[in-house]
């Protein structure tokens, strides 16, 4: 292959959509999309799989991204009769904290002013509004925006599983999850069906004459190659800065490990029905001075420590599947990415103990969980969690990354934002938040400093 119009680094699900929306818009552009691995493999099927518009501001640009996701998986999944399997079963974010509730219902309030929907409260009067729960499957007919329980007697007759503890309940509505793996191949098949072009090879050069993209050199199986291109697309996930580095370009990114655990939950703790459930409160973990002393000689003291909220769960398959997943990010500085993953056997056994304070059943299994299946990879991040989509300093080259792990529901909208900002087509106004060259603004950098909650998962 010796010219093509574009290459797409990276064929994680940012890539493959940036794929999509480019030969959707032109059907007659040349696109070589490259891996090292086979596409959708690294990290792209070992999320969570879900997808929320709730998110932070300091301004409704999450929300207008994540609105426009959601829509363009609601259009695919109407026209190929759902073949992702998207749900709209929600998120629970539960507390047991009387000041954490109005955090959070601040949050709820903020999210509906920047349009993730209306706020709507229970609280066993007469006037409350019609509180309808989530179906198992499907995402037709059901609300969007928040409902709130503060009521116990309430929230017990809802989610009789959650603890005793609980003062507080807001079932997220425009939120649920789907099948990651058959979004994205089914992305990859319509992009391939317009002439995209997958190889199974690694960026191993960037060729740059007059401050623009002439070439890429690539590594494949027993030689290298060289494909002259004018436009290089950056989408290669954990590899993100190695791949700036060609380019001699420097953004503040890092990776951050993350696991999650899939158990079999063979005593039907979890209901089969539930929303995803997200513990939201610190917490210090209920181990035996035995245990103490364990992790004290394995020199693991962080896990006696305070860990932070953010333990979450949810079903995954049928109604007959007896899985659920599990995932809490309290260890979260930056690594270098390295795989395979680096081992940690103590991680199923910390996750499930954090997930018992708002699941109380899941204490049966301490000690003696089912074998557990552990995989994971890395979110990418910036320091305000936000992605990197649009042009890169160098002419001809663009990003798609930093896409934290969020990466499944935001790839349909990044990629078609990507699409739009390579054919020079008009921009969404909520572009320039997301856009590389912000650090470059001095009110941005200044902003930063007074960033707040990211809301990451």
């Amino acid at each position: 292959m010796k010219a093509v119009d574009i290459v797409i680094c990276g064929a994680g699900i940012a890539g493959i959509s940036a794929a999509y929306h480019l030969t959707l818009r032109q059907p007659s552009l040349h696109i070589l999309l490259i891996d090292r691995g086979a596409p959708l493999s690294l990290t792209s099927d070992k999320s969570t799989e879900a997808y929320r518009n709730w998110w932070p501001g300091p301004d409704d640009a999450m929300v207008r991204l994540m609105n426009r996701s959601i829509d363009l998986m609601e259009e695919l999944a109407r026209s190929s009769g759902n073949a992702f399997c998207m749900n709209r079963r929600g998120y629970l974010y539960v507390t047991a904290d009387p000041s954490r509730a109005e955090q959070l219902l601040r949050a709820a309030e903020q999210a509906a002013h920047y349009g993730a929907g209306l706020v709507r409260r229970h609280e066993r009067s007469p006037s409350d509004p019609v509180y309808v729960p989530s179906p198992p499957d499907g995402f037709e007919g059901s609300p969007d925006g928040v409902d709130v329980f503060l009521d116990p007697e309430e929230i017990r007759r809802r989610f009789p599983y959650l603890s005793e503890r609980t003062v507080a309940v807001l079932h997220v509505r425009r939120c649920g999850w789907l099948s990651a793996y058959g979004l994205g191949m089914k992305l990859l098949e319509q992009a391939r069906s317009r002439g995209t072009i997958f190889r199974t090879a690694r960026l191993i050069g960037v060729e740059v004459q007059g401050g623009r993209i002439r070439a890429v050199r690539l590594a494949i199986p027993g030689m290298e190659e060289r494909v002259e291109t004018g436009c290089l697309v950056n989408a290669a996930g954990p590899f993100f800065s190695e791949v700036n580095r060609m380019l001699g370009v420097d953004l503040p990114v890092f990776c951050e490990l993350h696991r999650k655990v899939m158990f079999r939950d063979e005593a039907k703790v979890v209901p089969r029905d539930a929303p995803l459930i997200i513990w939201a409160d610190p917490q210090q973990l209920p181990w035996s001075e035995e245990e103490r002393e364990l992790l004290e000689e394995m020199e693991r003291t962080d896990l006696l420590e305070t860990l932070p909220g953010g333990a979450h769960l949810r079903p995954e398959g049928g109604v007959e599947s007896p899985y659920v997943l599990m995932l809490w990010p309290y260890e979260t500085r930056p690594l270098e990415p390295i795989f395979p993953l680096p081992e940690d056997p103590l991680f199923p056994e910390v996750v499930l103990r954090g997930l018992t304070a708002v699941i109380p059943g899941l204490a049966i299994y301490w000690g003696r969980m089912p074998r557990p299946v552990v995989d994971g990879g890395y979110y990418v991040k910036t320091p305000e969690n936000r992605p990197l989509i649009g042009p890169l300093p160098v002419e001809g080259a663009y990003a798609i990354g930093a896409l934290s792990g969020f990466g499944v529901m935001a790839a349909l909208a990044a990629g078609e934002l990507l699409a739009a900002h390579v054919l020079g087509e008009p921009l969404p106004d909520y572009a320039p938040a997301f856009a590389p060259d912000r650090y470059e603004r001095a009110e941005y950098r200044a902003r930063l400093r007074d960033w707040g909650e990211t809301w990451q998962l």
